[in-house]
């Protein structure tokens, strides 16, 4: 993947989070996808700050910039910094060499939730695994800064895919794009769900057991189905279908 691979499909995960509502609205500037360069990964591409029109949904591949695991700045367009909150990038990347991907946006429900101080709980099939064990919460509304609050953060995330920031968001990892990108509409839909619960029924609202989580999780694979096993012996067909959909959709005009 060259150089100008990486840009564009960084342009592209972040105009797929405007795409679906993550970034809209008030939100239309806030948040920021990056990814790291597979050939120098001390280095990460990522939206900057500065433009013209700082919208998400607005990136183009030559507006975003290049930043190193202490998070400053290597390169960029003129005039265009990086992300104000850069450390949440550097931090992690410099904490788990096996994430290759960072996203960050604050989503209503997540925000709501955390304020709430209300765990999310597994509460429908998309991102189940997200939230199966209670997620991390750094207790604070402020933006990250300084090295010692994007370290915080990274420390947080621990093995998790995902970690919650009270009233402000959250983020998630992945080991492609794609993943963290599909990992925070995966919990942006978990809270949505344990919202609607918690208006429906209180804090004590029911849940998906993990005894249920486990009977999709501890089963035979489809390829060992009778009816699958020839069709699949190649291997599984590739679910990418939100991605590929939303990715194809935002960048009509790249």
């Amino acid at each position: 993947m060259t150089f100008e691979d990486v840009k564009r499909q960084v342009a592209v995960a972040n105009r797929v989070l405007a795409e679906t509502g993550l970034a809209t609205g008030v939100l239309a500037a806030n948040g920021h996808a990056s990814m790291r360069l597979p050939d120098a990964p001390d280095r990460f591409v990522v939206k900057g700050r500065g433009y013209k029109i700082d919208a998400l949904a607005r990136m183009r591949p030559e507006d975003m910039v290049v930043c190193d695991v202490e998070g400053f700045l290597v390169e960029g367009p003129p005039g265009v910094t990086q992300p104000f909150e850069v450390k949440m990038h550097s931090c992690i990347y410099r904490t788990y060499p096996e994430v290759q991907a960072v996203v960050h946006v604050h989503p209503r429900f997540v925000v709501v939730m955390s304020v709430l101080e209300a765990p999310l709980v597994p509460m429908c099939q998309e991102g189940i695994q997200l939230v199966r064990q209670p997620l991390s919460v750094y207790p604070h509304v402020k933006t990250i800064q300084s090295d010692e609050e994007g370290m915080e953060v990274a420390q947080l995330l621990g093995e998790s895919k995902a970690v919650l920031l009270q009233g402000h968001g959250a983020t998630t990892t992945g080991a492609t794009l794609e993943e963290a990108v599909m990992n925070m509409l995966q919990l942006e839909e978990q809270a949505r769900m344990n919202w609607y619960a918690y208006c429906a029924a209180g804090p004590e609202h029911r849940r998906i057991s993990d005894a249920q989580i486990a009977e999709m999780t501890d089963r035979p694979r489809l390829a060992e189905l009778p009816h699958f096993k020839d069709v699949m012996a190649a291997g599984p067909p590739r679910l990418f279908g939100v991605w590929a959909h939303y990715a194809e959709l935002v960048s009509r005009d790249l």
